[in-house]
């Protein structure tokens, strides 16, 4: 019989698994646009660990195992930045990248009361642009950041909440 995989908010004791999944995860990406200087790649346990503190994190479990993680931020305009989603690669493509989105976005909307959600990309990593646009987001800009990279903004609007946090249901009537 087989585990399944939770999803739940991440704690300390996850930010060493974190940090070694990251480093795993973001392998293909240096390697795809030539740069192993990227921030992913060079953070520190500390600076993880103190990122942790600040952010609204979420980890995806396979027992005791961190397979996958993501973290946001929600600024005074309401606007939530999306960053650092990672999956590992063996479970990729079976919509574990998908559910952890969303499960960062409720939890940005109930517990910081995000109105928008913003996440960028770089204009290489079509699997990632791919993820993001089936969950509603659209591209809003691209900024030149080198020679070898342009990076994409996305963004998606926060669907309204009711007076209980939980997400509203809209009804059509003709």
């Amino acid at each position: 019989m087989g585990m399944s995989v939770t999803i739940s908010a991440a704690t300390d004791q996850d930010a060493e698994q974190i940090l070694k999944l990251q480093y795993l995860c973001y392998q293909p990406e240096a390697a795809l646009y030539d740069d192993y200087s990227i921030e992913p790649l060079t953070q520190t346990l500390d600076d993880l660990r103190a990122e942790l503190g600040d952010a609204c994190a979420v980890v995806a479990r396979l027992g005791t195992e961190v397979v996958g993680a993501v973290r946001g931020t929600v600024d005074a305009d309401g606007t939530a930045a999306i960053g650092k989603l990672i999956v590992h690669p063996r479970m990729q493509r079976h919509g574990l990248g998908g559910r952890l989105l969303a499960a960062v976005e409720e939890r940005l909307s109930a517990e910081r009361s995000a109105k928008r959600y913003r996440l960028s990309t770089g204009h290489r990593s079509e699997g990632s642009l791919r993820l993001y646009r089936s969950h509603g987001y659209a591209s809003v800009g691209t900024e030149q950041v080198s020679s070898r990279l342009s990076v994409i903004t996305l963004e998606k609007e926060a669907a309204p909440t009711a007076a209980d946090g939980a997400p509203q249901a809209y009804v059509a009537s003709a």
